[in-house]
This record gives C-alpha cells, sequence and structure tokens, in this order.
C-alpha cells in the first residue's frame, strides 16, 4: 500500500511509453519489501520542457530521476553535482535528490560492461562500436576502462572522429566485411534494428563470423535482424535486456540504497517482452 511517506522514482523521456523501467523497478521493490517506501512512474516530456521537470523534482521531492533518450545530455546543465564518470561520459541516465541537491550518474556503462564481462575477457580485444551518440559514449568509457582495443564508426564521421578522440581510440569512415571479421566483439549503440526498422541490421551478414560476440543496445524486439543474423552464423549474441538490465540495477541500488534483487528484475523483464 502505498502512504504519503512514498518516495516517487521516476523516468522522463520522449516517447517513454514503451519503457519497461517501472515494471522492473516496481517489481523489485515489491521482492525487497520496498513497495510502501516507494514507486517508479513514468512520463513523456519533450526535452524542450527540462527546466520545468528539474523545478518539479525539487519542488515535490522527487527522489529518482532517470532520464532516457532524448534526456541524457539536457539535463546536465540544470544539476547541482556530476559524478566524474557521468562527467566524462558526458550524458546522465540516473539523478539522485538528496535534501534538494540533484547530483548525476551514468549507470549505462556499467549495463554494457557487465553482460560483456560475463563472456570475454576485454582486455586486448578488438571491439567495434557502430554508434557516436549517448548510449555509445557509455558503451566506449565501459571498453576503454577495460582495455579493450576500440573502433568507432558512426553515419556521421565527425561524431565518430570527436568520440575517438575524447577516448584516445580510433574511428574508421566506412566499415567493409572483411574489416568487421577481424573483430572479437561488435556493438550496436544505434535505433536500427527498432520499428520501423526492425528488418534492418547495421552490418551485413557477411562480417558475422563463429566465435565473435554480437552485442545489441536494442530491446524491442528482444531479438533484433542484428542479433538473428549473429545466431544464424555461430556468434555469441547479448540481447538488448541485458543492458537494460544491469543499468537498471546499478540504478535501484543509487536510488534506494538497497542491493538490488536482479534475478527478479530480469525474469520482470523478460516477461514484459516475450
Amino acid at each position: 500500500m502505498k502512504t504519503a511517506q512514498t518516495k516517487i522514482c521516476l523516468i522522463i523521456g520522449d516517447p517513454v511509453g514503451h519503457s519497461l523501467s517501472p515494471l522492473m523497478h516496481n517489481s523489485a521493490y515489491k521482492a525487497v519489501g520496498l513497495e510502501e517506501k516507494f514507486v517508479y512512474l513514468a512520463s513523456s516530456v519533450p526535452v524542450s520542457k527540462m527546466k520545468s521537470v528539474i523545478d518539479a523534482v525539487r519542488t515535490l521531492g522527487i527522489v529518482g530521476l532517470t532520464c532516457t533518450v532524448p534526456h541524457k545530455i539536457a539535463v546536465i546543465p540544470f544539476l547541482d553535482e556530476i559524478d566524474p564518470v557521468a562527467k566524462k561520459i558526458g550524458a546522465v541516465n540516473s539523478v539522485v535528490n538528496t535534501n534538494g541537491v540533484l547530483k548525476g550518474f551514468n549507470t549505462d556503462w556499467v549495463g554494457a560492461i557487465i553482460p560483456l564481462k560475463k563472456r570475454i575477457q576485454l582486455a586486448n580485444k578488438k571491439v567495434l562500436v557502430i554508434g557516436a551518440g549517448g548510449a555509445a559514449r557509455a558503451v566506449v568509457y565501459g571498453l576503454v576502462k577495460e582495455k579493450a582495443s576500440v573502433t568507432i564508426v558512426n553515419r556521421t564521421v565527425e561524431k565518430a572522429k570527436q568520440l575517438a578522440r575524447e577516448f584516445t581510440c580510433a574511428h574508421r569512415d566506412t566499415i567493409d566485411a572483411d574489416f568487421i571479421l577481424t573483430q572479437d566483439v561488435v556493438i550496436n549503440t544505434t535505433s536500427v534494428g527498432m520499428h520501423p526498422h526492425a528488418d534492418e541490421s547495421p552490418i551485413s551478414p557477411d562480417g558475422i563470423r563463429k566465435g565473435q560476440i554480437l552485442m545489441d543496445i536494442v530491446y524491442a524486439p528482444y531479438e533484433t535482424e542484428f542479433l538473428r543474423q549473429g545466431k544464424k552464423r555461430g556468434a555469441t549474441i547479448i540481447h538488448g535486456t541485458e543492458m537494460l538490465l544491469f543499468q537498471g540495477t546499478a540504478q535501484f541500488e543509487l536510488y534506494t540504497g538497497v542491493p538490488a534483487p536482479v534475478e527478479v528484475m530480469e525474469k520482470t523483464l523478460l516477461q514484459g517482452i516475450l
């Protein structure tokens, strides 16, 4: 039962109606006995209204604010503090309100790295990152931290160059199948594979081989064309739900101070998407 003491956590995005975060977090609160203390809600907000959102967070005492696309960069100027990791990444997906002081964090990089480290030792492995947006920044940060050999490619070449400069890694203007075949890991951080482009893949199937690891940050559909092609060719695939899960478990702990019930959150996510 919710009471006057129940604390609000909120995810904002544009759009946000598809988000599984409320389902995942609210099931976790119930699992650890926090359902009376916390509730997790969602609100679709245009990026132009960010100042109004932050004013509301302060006024209403919202304890945790989750930012998804397109708010991860737009929120930064309105915060009181930025965690050094989030500052380096240049994007915030989690805001903690401590007595009116708003501090931004980034848990996306954790969400990407935990699933990868379950499958491979990243040091010195060749990793191709497709994309150069906010998600790519978090992924590249984590990969560089793990001492992987990273190459970035992006439709807008200048963005790939800029990201590569910031994190002291490589970029390529274009990629072909022969180059992709040399990579140990290929990560899609773009929206290719989401509706209405669900039948598209960011790379040619000819660049996929047995022994590679393919990771997609897209989680709806559960198995993208990119991952389907990988499975066909004997690659190890990592669904986007894993990144969503582990950024969410880290976020849960930031907001509540309680260890996250990982298995419950994973089960809820999979039930919500399959």
